[in-house]
């Protein structure tokens, strides 16, 4: 498969970026390009423009902040992320999480903007023009009917991405960046419940940097993943835990989920059934509502969701005992 006719342009600034975005809404954003050059390859985009932002030096790097916390560029890779000594001393899950993408090639160009920003899947979605024609197409391209629910007007697709579940749990911040200005949101409410809309990233907007509080420093962290293969696959499931300790007693408990619904999701409340690792694998089998976008099976990718929580929860147990 062969790409479209479409035209770079290379901004050396965010301001130029953005300026750029502003006169061509349309326009494409091109980071590391691991999951954007697949899919206009097989013309699920056909962008008049791409816009490469391998120039911009001011969104690349991981910084310290002053309350302990990091500002990380939209543009380091996901090798850079995994690497890191103080993102694998300090934030745990995050380094788990990010060892985890793809296969080491893939990472050494894939971004941490690129991977929170991913496309949703879906089997009847990825695939060429010449099997989705055959297919009649779907909702989230070129069709009126979605194959994983038929009669929904939602798209089903699922959010694959490994590191937005990790950020969630670690309570980071995305700076937009646009023509107009600037803005701050929370990794968790960026997301939409819906595999066609995807996020909340308004038109013209660039997503800058990811920022961490020193809050969450030295968090005990795991990030646990199921695929079909050990590297290079998307999840079918994955669940990100952060928890700290006060005086002995846990202090704190935060658990997300991903590829397992069009959203990385936060469990809600789950501090108050921890004394139950039962009741907390329930919550998140309820929470997870995979439907047939994979060729694994629904009831699977949900049961996998109860035992990668469980592993996680043993091996932050383990970390405890250490202390």
């Amino acid at each position: 498969m062969s790409l479209p006719v479409f035209d770079v342009y290379m901004p050396t600034s965010l301001q130029d970026a953005a300026s750029f975005l502003a006169k061509h809404p349309q326009t494409k954003i091109l980071a590391g390009g691991t999951d954007l050059v697949p899919s206009l390859k097989q013309r699920l985009f056909e962008p008049s423009y791409l816009l490469d932002l391998k120039s911009i030096p001011e969104i690349k790097g991981i910084h310290d902040l002053p309350d302990g916390g990091l500002r990380i560029g939209a543009l380091t890779t996901i090798t850079e992320l995994a690497e890191n000594p103080v993102v694998a001393k300090h934030f745990p899950v995050l380094q788990q999480a990010a060892e985890t993408v793809a296969g080491p090639n893939l990472r050494n160009v894939g971004t941490l903007g690129g991977n929170i920003c991913l496309d949703t899947r879906c089997y009847w979605y990825n695939q060429s023009y010449f099997w989705r024609q055959s297919c009649g197409f779907c909702l989230k391209k070129d069709g009126t009917l979605c194959h994983v629910a038929p009669g929904s007007k939602q798209c089903w697709a699922v959010y694959s991405g490994d590191t937005a579940a990790a950020l969630m749990v670690l309570n980071a911040v995305l700076k937009l960046v646009s023509d107009a200005g600037e803005r701050v949101l929370p990794v968790a409410d960026f997301f939409v419940n819906d595999g066609l809309i995807r996020n909340r990233m308004k038109p013209g907007e660039i997503l800058a940097e990811v920022i961490i509080p020193g809050e969450v420093r030295d968090y005990l962290g795991a990030y646990e993943k199921y695929r079909i293969r050990g590297s290079v696959d998307y999840p079918l499931a994955g669940v990100a835990v952060a928890m700290n300790r006060t005086n002995s007693h846990v202090g704190d408990l935060r658990i997300a989920l991903t590829a397992v619904n069009p959203l990385p999701v936060l469990l809600k409340d789950p501090l108050s059934l921890f004394a139950s690792s039962e009741e907390l694998q329930k919550l998140a089998s309820r929470t997870a509502k995979p439907l047939k976008t994979s060729a694994s099976t629904m009831e699977h990718r949900r049961h996998m969701i109860g035992v990668l929580l469980k592993r996680s929860l043993h091996k932050l147990s383990d970390l405890e005992s250490s202390w």
